[in-house]
């Protein structure tokens, strides 16, 4: 709707600025209206694609959209590459992770990567995937930061769970018979797609890594670049 001003309502703005500034104590101002937030982006597909997930042996609570910019949602887009259909891809420059199809597509994701997802880079294989996996946190991560230590490899790792660093579903990456300690994995941290963060691999949103693991077959080729 548009707004209109009076020739009556300037000069009474401008005798109101007048009598102000006379008095010069006046502790009464007139405040403009707050700027409108634009809303988040929420259609059919985000509510498809991010919703809860009470099926899951660790309910899922959905996403908000707020913390997830449209950029990094799961969406098909073109992309040409002379890597096979059923590669994963992995751009650390974009914060975007390809699963290619065929006929010039990929199903593209939005990640977060911590300092182990930047350091490492080549071409690998997803030697085994895992539903809900326990976490065991590195010896060396272990010395740095040493209440991590119930959750040792001898102590049997951190249980699965909500809580747990790698989320919902995790993904092995392999140099023949080498683990190269590199995971995709999921996160309860939303926010932290699209960022550098401080610790980890490469992160997905739960119902993001749940789509991926499904989507993605064990022995598939990955390409981090």
């Amino acid at each position: 709707m548009t707004n209109y001003v009076t020739r009556r309502q300037v000069l009474s703005g401008g005798l109101s600025l007048a009598a102000l500034t006379l008095a010069g104590c006046s502790t009464t101002t007139s405040r403009a209206p707050a700027p409108v937030q634009p809303q988040p982006q929420v259609d059919a597909s985000f509510l498809q694609n991010y919703g809860p997930r009470p099926q899951e042996e660790f309910p899922l609570p959905a996403i908000n959209p707020k913390v997830l910019a449209p950029e990094f949602r799961r969406q098909r887009v073109a992309y040409r590459t002379d890597e096979k259909p059923g590669t994963v891809v992995v751009d650390t420059s974009s914060f975007y992770l390809y699963l290619v199809e065929p006929s010039g597509t990929a199903m593209r994701y939005g990640v977060g990567l911590g300092r182990q997802g930047f350091e490492w880079s080549g071409r690998a294989r997803i030697a085994w995937k895992r539903p809900w996996p326990t976490w065991t946190p590195p010896e060396e991560m272990i010395a740095r930061e040493p209440h991590l230590a119930p959750y040792s490899a001898e102590n049997g790792g951190m249980q699965p769970g909500l809580g747990n660093p790698l989320g919902a579903r995790a993904l092995y990456i392999f140099q023949g018979n080498v683990d190269t300690l590199y995971r995709l994995h999921g996160t309860n941290e939303p926010a932290s797609i699209g960022k550098a963060v401080s610790s980890g691999c490469v992160r997905l949103i739960n119902q993001d890594v749940i789509d991926l693991y499904d989507r993605v077959r064990s022995g598939a080729d990955i390409v981090v670049v």
